[in-house]
């Protein structure tokens, strides 16, 4: 496999972690993306992957802000080379049924989840068509497909991030550049683990699996879709949800 440099949004987070170890263990040079304000968390993960015997480079940018992106994009460019691999993977929830929900929870949920997506993706796009090579992976949510209550903000990005998938991957395919989109169910991390337990087997309750998704399945699938011979999925949404939400 042809080393590349992968650049993970939200890299040191739950899912985000297992992604960047996948990459890496693929051989990738992988660059985990951190929000600037975290620099100590993102550095005492990097020791924490390197204890594992993975070098995981880091980086800080603001992936609502564009500027923030172009120069985060630039230094990583300069110090590792071209961008062939990017997953869309920053991401928060500020749950509120609409008529409590704030403007602010609004458009904060909308530009870190949605809005991110365009503004790293505008980054790396003309250097990986013009290299023949890219693959995108955008990491959305079963929320997205079905809606869920409390989460129009976030239901909203998450099914916006697939539009953006089906138009840019029209843009792309024939310069050798994939757009893809991974669509989560609910997946054990740090977050779920926190919830009673009570809650945690309702929602299980409602899987056909069986139990929630590891961070592990979701990282399989995202590896899959940037491995150098899936270079004929483009456009595509995979959920990767027990069976929670299933249509075609």
């Amino acid at each position: 496999m042809t080393k590349r440099v992968a650049l993970v949004t939200g890299g040191t987070g739950g899912i985000g972690t297992e992604i960047c170890k996948r990459l890496a263990r693929q051989g990738h040079t992988v660059v985990a993306n951190y929000l600037p304000a975290l620099q100590a968390d993102a550095e005492s993960w990097q020791q924490q992957m390197k204890a594992d015997g993975l070098e995981m480079h880091i980086v800080p940018g603001d992936v609502s802000s564009f500027q923030s992106c172009a120069n985060m994009v630039q230094d990583i460019e300069s110090r590792l080379g071209p961008i062939d691999i990017l997953v869309n993977c920053a991401g928060i929830t500020k749950d509120k049924t609409l008529r409590k929900m704030t403007e602010d929870q609004w458009f904060d949920v909308i530009n870190i989840n949605l809005n991110s997506v365009f503004n790293v993706t505008r980054q790396v796009v003309e250097g990986m068509t013009g290299r023949g090579f890219g693959r995108i992976v955008n990491i959305s949510s079963v929320n997205g497909q079905r809606g869920q209550f409390g989460q129009a903000n976030y239901s909203a990005a998450k099914a916006g991030m697939h539009g953006f998938t089906m138009a840019v991957a029209q843009e792309t395919a024939a310069k050798g550049v994939t757009v893809n989109t991974v669509s989560p169910g609910y997946t054990a991390t740090a977050m779920t683990d926190a919830m009673p337990e009570d809650v945690r087997n309702a929602i299980v309750a409602q899987i056909p699996a069986g139990r929630m998704g590891s961070t592990n399945d979701i990282a399989f699938v995202v590896a899959m879709l940037c491995d150098e011979e899936a270079g004929y999925i483009t456009g595509a949404n995979i959920p990767v949800n027990g069976g929670l939400f299933t249509s075609f």
